[in-house]
């Protein structure tokens, strides 16, 4: 679960959740992607960040107002 300030969603607190969900990604499936991109000739860092947005709406947000 993730606690934010509803009064505190700038670009930072945004970045901060997509590094979060980029550790969380490449943690889980860090060699899978690795493999995937080598195979198909594609970017890893493209496919990581694609995969961490993906990621982001897996979480459950708690706003405190």
């Amino acid at each position: 679960m993730v606690y934010l300030n509803y009064n505190n969603l700038d670009a930072s607190t945004q970045n901060r959740l997509l590094q979060d969900s980029k550790s969380d990604v490449e943690q889980k499936f860090g060699d899978d992607l690795k493999s995937y991109a080598e195979k198909h000739h594609l970017d890893y860092n493209t496919i990581l960040e694609e995969e961490a947005i993906k990621n982001l709406y897996s979480y459950q947000y708690v706003f405190n107002i």
